[in-house]
């Protein structure tokens, strides 16, 4: 066993961290909360740089679970609620000796605790936080459903509770936005979207499916009864601890129904304006146009382009004692305290064009419209922006200057349009690269040929190579780019004499507005994502 030192002396040593850092970090932390995951909490350091200190240092080894050989029939030794609570993995047992995945190696506390409960000598080997909460899900969940699927009775609910309780952990751990039940043939898959791609996680037997299905429909409020037609319900829930609202729409197939959960991170959409990647010029421009008193700001984009996120968050900057905000959404997707939130209800006659209209006789400041579907509420919208009101809202289109005659063919008058526009935001998420296992890369000529074209110059980029962390995916997380289309008087001009596209969008470039691509190009050259990713989100610019 190495020698029982700190980890922050450790860090220090390694010329990590500094005194400072680790004494604020101290200051700051959870009470319950280990320094190693306070620092990397804060960024100060990444996950793969603390393995390798750990490993250099002390002499631990690292190992990659995701494609070790687990000895399953360790999982009676080492309980699942221990190993989740203390971040460990029965890893495989020689003579008297158990190795075991943690976290955190320097965890002494929980060696000692296992070495008395089982009488083995513990050998621990470090592995990744995500790669053990996987491990744990994957192998204990397994046993648990094996366990479970001889007795299966359609009416016994007992296992399907226990199952759905898995799939929803593993979504909330994975940082999935849907999960998908697929009913097939044979069998049920279960399929998570994370970091806007689809992937399948898990396959379950064919018996279990009406019982699954049931589940999530008792916990959503939906009729069991109905099969034949599709249904939308949502469930407020706290999953590892982590509340989250989960919307359920069920859609039924030739093989049963399928099901799609969306899943919203209560804590994670409150982010501030500073968070959302704006770069330095676009951010000055989009605070000066949401801080006027009145005018039209729109956010566009195509679904899960981030539209929401953006628009919550320049309203939770807004959100004073001395404003009135009134949002109208269909659904309402985040509820904001100090926000008056209306939910479209097409049953009861409470659509956009009628909810716009009664809001804008409760004297409010700011109006928000979840999206602008018909010209009657473009229209109220518009009135409403020209006589003293700060109104938000969405539409889908591609870029920010194709947003402009988009609002002209809505039948609005182009002077009303023109006079009421302070700006239109369009926006695209891409993947991150992952930060345990970015690398520099040489440009390829192809790419430099990219950067050129839009004035650029670059001499290494960044790529991930694939490691646990990320599913060997070489990306973790994701990150938005913009263009920020400012109006002034020389583009309302241009708009009256029914100027083309292309003319409105040579003299903004003229004018120094920073196009999607290129955002996304400033973005590849600071090493936060790839060239791939910014062609595929914003090619059709």
């Amino acid at each position: 066993m190495a020698e029982r030192k700190r980890l922050g002396d450790i860090l220090k040593d390694a010329g990590l961290v500094s005194e400072e850092q680790i004494k604020e970090t101290l200051n700051v932390k959870k009470s319950d909360q280990k320094l190693g995951d306070a620092l990397l909490e804060r960024g100060l350091i990444t996950e793969q740089q603390l393995i390798e200190v750990l490993e250099f240092q002390l002499g631990f080894p690292h190992v990659s679970l995701y494609r070790y050989p687990v000895d399953t029939s360790l999982l009676s030794i080492v309980s699942k609620d221990f190993a989740t609570r203390n971040m460990v993995m029965p890893l495989k047992k020689e003579e008297n000796q158990l190795t075991l995945a943690m976290n955190d190696p320097m965890d002494y506390y929980t060696i000692d605790d296992l070495q008395i409960a089982t009488g083995f000598q513990i050998s621990p080997v470090i592995a990744t936080k995500d790669e053990i909460i996987q491990a744990i899900n994957k192998y204990y969940n397994l046993k648990e459903s094996e366990e479970a699927a001889p007795e299966v009775d359609e009416s016994d609910q007992a296992p399907a509770i226990k199952l759905m309780n898995q799939i929803l952990q593993t979504g909330v751990q994975l940082k999935a936005s849907d999960i998908h039940i697929d009913a097939q043939e044979t069998k049920v898959l279960i399929r998570y979207r994370v970091d806007g791609l689809l992937r399948t996680e898990r396959t379950v037997t064919k018996s279990m499916q009406s019982s699954l299905i049931a589940r999530v429909k008792i916990m959503a409020n939906l009729n069991i009864t109905e099969t034949r037609l599709p249904q939308d319900g949502r469930i407020k829930a706290n999953i590892n601890s982590v509340p989250v609202d989960l919307r359920i729409s069920t859609l039924p197939t030739v093989y049963g129904e399928k099901v799609v959960i969306r899943i919203l991170d209560l804590g994670s959409v409150l982010n501030r304006l500073s968070e959302l990647g704006f770069n330095k010029v676009n951010y000055q421009r989009y605070m000066k146009m949401i801080e006027q008193p009145s005018g039209m700001v729109l956010i566009t984009g195509p679904t899960g382009s981030g539209k929401s996120s953006t628009l919550y968050a320049s309203l939770n900057h807004l959100n004073t004692d001395d404003q009135n905000i009134i949002t109208i959404e269909d659904p309402v997707e985040y509820q904001i305290e100090g926000i008056n939130q209306v939910q479209v209800n097409k049953q009861t006659g409470l659509t956009f064009t009628h909810g716009l209209r009664s809001v804008l006789r409760q004297d409010p400041d700011i109006v928000m419209v979840g999206e602008i579907r018909d010209s009657e509420t473009a229209e109220i919208a518009v009135r409403a922006s020209l006589t003293g009101h700060l109104v938000f809202s969405t539409l889908h289109t591609n870029g920010a200057v194709a947003t402009i005659p988009r609002l002209i063919d809505m039948d609005i008058e182009p002077y009303l349009v023109v006079s009421s526009l302070s700006g239109i935001v369009a926006q695209r998420l891409v993947r991150k690269i992952c930060r345990d296992c970015k690398r520099k890369v040489e440009p390829t000529a192809m790419e430099r040929e990219q950067f050129e074209k839009r004035g650029l110059s670059i001499n290494e980029i960044y790529s991930g190579k694939g490691c646990g962390n990320c599913q060997y995916t070489g990306y973790r997380g994701r990150l938005a780019i913009q263009e920020v289309l400012v109006m002034d008087d020389e583009i309302r001009k241009m708009m009256m004499n029914n100027s083309s596209i292309s003319e409105i969008r040579n003299y903004v470039w003229r004018n120094g507005m920073i196009f999607l691509i290129d955002d996304g190009l400033l973005k590849v050259k600071k090493g936060l994502t790839t060239i791939e990713e910014v062609m595929r989100v914003a090619l059709d610019d």
